[in-house]
């Protein structure tokens, strides 16, 4: 009988949709989701096609953007990213993987998420 060593995949960014419905506003969705990176990860540039409306859950994360200065946030803060902004987001904890909970008001016809 064969033995394999069990290799680990490495921790990966994941973003779970939560829940996703019409806005009131015509053509628009709201949709929220459970982002979660792991230490010395970071989301990736990228922009949305609306609003970004968060709060970090667990963690502290700068929140690097192209066009103004990094925004730290930590475990228990609110953010706001207006919509087209290229961020990303960065965990910049030791020893845990950050959790952000971000509710979205986007164009229903655009992706949700547009890596840059």
């Amino acid at each position: 009988m064969s033995h394999h060593p069990t290799v680990a995949e490495p921790p990966s960014v994941r973003r779970t949709e939560l829940q996703r419905h019409p806005a009131s506003a015509p053509g628009r969705l709201i949709v929220q989701t459970l982002f979660e990176i792991p230490v010395g990860m970071a989301s990736g540039r990228h922009h949305h096609p609306g609003e970004e409306v968060g709060f970090l859950i667990r963690g502290t994360v700068d929140m690097e953007f192209d066009d103004r200065p990094t925004l730290t946030i930590h475990a228990g803060q609110p953010f706001l990213i207006p919509p087209g902004v290229v961020h990303n987001a960065r965990n910049v904890t030791a020893d845990v993987t950050t959790l952000m909970l971000s509710t979205y008001f986007v164009d229903e016809n655009q992706p949700l998420v547009t890596q840059c």
